[in-house]
């Protein structure tokens, strides 16, 4: 039997051992949570005893999970994507992820792990690596990226069978919701216990949830992340989906990310407000030299988001659902129009000061992958900001007048990123070609699936 392939410790991954084993300790944890995000967003991983936990115990995990559909499937290239063997890959404790499991009856701790090559390289197919990918760019130009997402959701009653839709919850008066509720102070009281717990969660877990407001969906709530660095903020979306969910399930409702849940309701986003400050001084570099100006770093960042969007929209649009809120939306971006204070653009340039000069992309559904969706909009922003593109004028009208140019399906979107060499060669072009590969099959999945549409019009009537 052969041995285990071990990484020799170098005097900083001791003492990171060393500090989180001791966090383990002086919180008495019993059971460790080990979380990597898979391609869709979702946890996967091992649950491990505390005593038993180090660097080097029981982390182990097929690569294969980023080869998985969300239905559990592999693409037909399966074994051309991963080794030919399915060989495990080594997984890495990231000591400044850890936090507790408050929910959880005994005292447990949730650690993301970093996946790697047994010879000891990041792996290309891990969405936490991909991230990490762009933001070394960046960094390579001395420069940081500092994003702000807001994620919207629903609250649904508890749906079992697929087949029938879904309905809002009731709240507190114990009535569901009928009328549009846009930025409701009552109607988010509605949901108190539940939104109470959502806050406990969050502080225990020091989650940096800022506000939450009541969107124009019925038992539709969006909340704000305070801005930091974009791979915390991934970590923290990541980690506050499943906050929410079990927060809702406590409560006896479900809380949906899907993007488009409901046939009269609204779509869900995950708009990303975005800027890049000076690593040397912190300095934002997006801000002109007068206040109301803008650099021309700046424009041709605003540029590359023009120019890219519509080939990274897999990234942002991940799944057939997506396209619904997209094509239908009422408020939903249509294009790659650009503007200030401008909703109805899909490029939103708030108005604010100089040091907080930024620009809102509001493509991604919260159904995104928020590694993924925030490496898709870094990306294309890097890109503008290599080719030294130039961006369109600003639209002071309404944005959505001017017609879709984005992709209308899942399908488009992929072919329009396997013919972007640009954004495949950031990205990294074996995570690209599984990305690919497995959404395919989720599209070709979903599409033999008779739908109760067909059954209704179509059964007879052809």
């Amino acid at each position: 039997m052969t041995s285990r392939p071990r990484t020799r410790k170098t005097a900083a991954s001791v003492q990171e051992e060393s500090s989180l084993l001791r966090w383990l300790k002086e919180r008495h944890i019993t059971e460790v949570e080990c979380l990597v995000p898979d391609i869709t967003g979702n946890a996967r991983g091992k649950i491990i005893p505390a005593d038993k936990f180090s660097h080097d115990y029981g982390t182990r995990l097929p690569e294969g999970i980023f080869a998985t559909t969300v239905t559990g499937d592999f693409p037909d290239d399966y074994y051309e994507l991963t080794s030919p063997a399915d060989a495990d890959m080594i997984l890495r404790p990231d000591p400044d992820t850890v936090r507790m499991v408050p929910w959880a009856t005994d005292p447990t701790a949730q650690i993301i792990h970093d996946c790697y090559t047994k010879t000891g390289e990041p792996h290309e197919l891990a969405p936490r690596n991909v991230l990490r990918r762009v933001l070394a760019a960046y960094e390579e130009l001395g420069l940081k990226p500092v994003v702000a997402p807001e994620v919207e959701f629903f609250l649904v009653q508890k749906n079992t069978d697929p087949d029938f839709p879904l309905l809002p919850p009731a709240g507190r008066s114990g009535r569901p919701e009928t009328a549009r509720q846009s930025y409701s102070i009552d109607a988010v009281n509605e949901f108190d216990p539940i939104l109470d717990l959502m806050y406990d969660y969050c502080d225990a877990m020091k989650l940096d949830v800022d506000t939450l407001i009541h969107e124009s969906g019925a038992a539709q709530l969006e909340v704000n992340f305070t801005h930091a660095d974009a791979m915390s903020l991934a970590d923290q979306v990541f980690l506050f989906k499943r906050t929410m969910r079990e927060s809702a399930l406590r409560h006896g409702v479900y809380a949906t990310f899907l993007a488009k849940p409901m046939e009269t309701e609204p779509g869900s986003a995950m708009h990303i407000h975005q800027s890049l400050v000076r690593i040397s001084d912190g300095r934002n570099v997006f801000a002109g030299k007068k206040e109301g100006e803008y650099s021309a770093l700046f424009e041709s960042y605003l540029a590359g988001l023009q120019k890219y969007v519509p080939m990274a929209m897999g990234f942002f649009a991940p799944n057939v659902n997506s396209y619904r809120r997209l094509v239908f939306g009422e408020v939903s971006p249509s294009n790659v129009e650009w503007g200030f204070d401008n909703r109805t653009c899909g490029l939103r340039v708030p108005m604010d000061t100089q040091e907080n000069a930024r620009v809102e992309s509001r493509f991604a559904g919260s159904d995104a992958n928020p590694y993924l969706a925030m490496a898709g909009t870094l990306a294309c922003g890097l890109l503008g900001i290599r080719e030294n593109l130039k961006p369109t004028a600003p639209v002071t009208g309404n944005a959505k007048g001017l017609g879709y140019e984005l992709p209308r399906s899942l399908g488009e979107s992929l072919d329009g990123l396997e013919g972007c060499d640009a954004l495949q060669e950031l990205l990294g072009r074996r995570f690209c070609r599984a990305y690919i590969s497995v959404k395919r099959k989720e599209y070709e999945t979903f599409f033999r699936v008779i739908s109760s549409w067909e059954r209704e019009f179509l059964l007879l009537n052809v």
